[in-house]
């Protein structure tokens, strides 16, 4: 078993940190928020707060945090790099930018540390049940070696290729997640305004070539039923549709539907909804305000 650090106790890590503790691992954990600290080691007694213990006694540091900037701060402006081992395996879980992890992985290797971008996809239901979906970059025998970390967390690893293409897969997904939620809730408005009841024309898509995870796990189960409670919440999903996006424009590449799509999720936070669920969209793109902006607009935007 390893001694692991882990740092981000927030909805996402704080039951991933858990499962890691369940599994015998031993683990020095580090929050911005007291309360989370003092919440997991009461609620996991062999663990140890970060002051407590030294990062040089963790064989791997594993950041899930909100910003590539955070874990920068805190991995290197912080006493995290400076305190722990040479060959340190550093693993950031966090949703960050891709040209920001490569530098960071060289600076690391600079160093005479290791690291490997993994973030997930599952939400907090899978962070609980370790039914995450973990995007992994880094060298294969790094990947390899986080390997049993992350059965403990997921249920699927894919080693995507070199640091930072992770994180680059991660908002790729989501940029098709967040269309697909988009289009899924026009088609269900559109619907109904013509007289198709929103949870037939569901039928319709989940047996017909408009399937997807939007019309198969969230329509019925947190749109159609009003508990918008998938666990991830708008402003989330922008920011990984914002990064999908630069990345886009970094490589060159057009985009055309990227653009609307971040426009729409970008708006939707500017009215002020950026912690409401993501699956709240099918409320709030009925709204006679709540439309695609025209390319024309956009650019204007920009």
């Amino acid at each position: 078993m390893s001694t692991i650090g882990f740092i981000g106790l927030g909805n996402m890590g704080f039951p991933m940190a858990g499962r890691l503790a369940e599994a015998g691992h031993t683990l020095i954990v580090q929050d911005l928020s007291t309360e989370a600290v003092e919440k997991f080691l009461t609620t996991y007694p062999t663990t140890a707060a970060a002051q407590e213990a030294g990062w040089q006694n963790a064989d791997v540091i594993i950041t899930m945090l909100p910003t590539s900037e955070i874990v920068e701060a805190v991995l290197l402006k912080g006493r995290v790099v400076a305190g722990a081992s040479l060959n340190t395996l550093f693993i950031d879980m966090s949703s960050a930018e891709p040209t920001r992890s490569q530098q960071l992985g060289s600076t690391l290797e600079e160093k005479g540390m290791r690291y490997v971008d993994a973030p997930v996809s599952g939400g907090v239901r899978g962070a609980v049940n370790g039914q995450l979906a973990i995007m992994a970059g880094g060298a294969a025998a790094d990947v390899h070696e986080a390997m049993p970390l992350f059965e403990v967390m997921g249920k699927s690893t894919i080693h995507v290729g070199a640091p930072g293409s992770g994180h680059a897969a991660k908002a790729l997904n989501n940029l098709v997640s967040a269309a697909s939620v988009a289009v899924t809730v026009e088609a269900l408005h559109i619907g109904e305004r013509f007289g198709i009841d929103p949870q037939t024309l569901t039928e319709v898509l989940n047996a017909s070539s408009g399937r997807s995870n939007t019309s198969e796990n969230k329509v019925a189960q947190f749109m159609l039923s009003g508990s918008y409670g998938s666990g991830f919440p708008i402003g989330l999903m922008t920011k990984d549709v914002n990064i999908a996006l630069a990345l886009a424009e970094e490589l060159g590449v057009e985009a055309e539907l990227s653009h609307h799509c971040a426009e729409l999720w970008r708006k939707t936070v500017e009215e002020g909804f950026g912690l409401e669920d993501h699956t709240k969209m099918y409320a709030l793109l009925d709204r006679p305000t709540s439309t695609v902006p025209t390319t024309d607009e956009r650019q204007a935007h920009a």
